[in-house]
């Protein structure tokens, strides 16, 4: 299989790209069709559909062994069978995301709620259809036995005066809600979750990489993280 395109995504690492689709619903992305794929023409009626599915590679997965079983960041360190899971550590490193779709364009299209890597490699663009695909009632196994207090963020008064200059930057992209909506997922590996509450922390000060920033940010508690600083960076 060759990839149809490759994803022009607002996060540009895989540290703060969020596990599951939708989640960051203001997340931009743009997939430019290969030209030899006549995308004016095989994207043709395309524009009458909400949402779409994005078949794709986890290409940035090094993992050469395969587990039976793997660590989900949500069981905080316990186990669970690997096809009870999204990980990207699987036998046939695919994934699956439905996006919602934005607009196309001539020669590709933007989508919006993507959970993918700048970078990643698209298999296929198929369409969401919501009488066949949609079921209410659908059980959803382990992960809706986890609950979890919500995570608050705020902004130091030097990160809140460079946020608002980053918005002036880009008004299109909704960079606060990006912003937000990310960090209130923890995107922390789990061995650096629970420092925020011993004296001597280790590593409670991250980065993640949106778009043409880096936003600093530090859990003050289990439910509240702090921005402190951005710094902009040349792409």
């Amino acid at each position: 299989m060759e990839p149809i395109g490759y994803l022009e995504s607002c996060f540009r690492d895989k540290f703060g790209t969020p596990r599951q689709p939708g989640l960051v619903k203001e997340a931009w992305a743009r997939l430019k069709i290969r030209a030899d794929l006549q995308p004016e023409e095989s994207l043709q009626g395309l524009e009458g559909f909400s949402h779409v599915w994005l078949v794709w590679v986890f290409h940035q997965n090094k993992t050469a062994r395969f587990h039976a079983k793997v660590h989900p960041p949500r069981l905080e360190g316990k186990t669970m069978g690997v096809f009870a899971t999204r990980s990207p550590h699987r036998p046939n490193p695919i994934g699956l995301s439905l996006v919602e779709l934005i607009k196309v364009e001539k020669d590709g299209i933007i989508v919006a709620g993507a959970d993918l890597v700048d970078g990643t490699p698209i298999l296929d663009i198929k369409p969401y259809l919501p009488e066949v695909e949609s079921i209410p009632n659908a059980r959803t196994g382990w992960p809706a036995e986890i609950a979890k207090d919500p995570i608050h963020v705020e902004f130091t008064e030097h990160a809140e005066a460079l946020m608002k200059e980053w918005e002036a930057r880009h008004p299109d992209q909704s960079l606060r809600k990006v912003v937000e909506e990310t960090l209130k997922l923890d995107p922390r590996p789990v061995v650096y979750r629970g420092y925020e509450e011993k004296e001597s922390p280790y590593r409670n000060e991250h980065a993640v990489r949106l778009f043409d920033g880096d936003v600093h940010f530090k859990f003050e508690t289990p439910t509240l993280v702090r921005v402190f600083d951005i710094r902009f960076i040349h792409i």
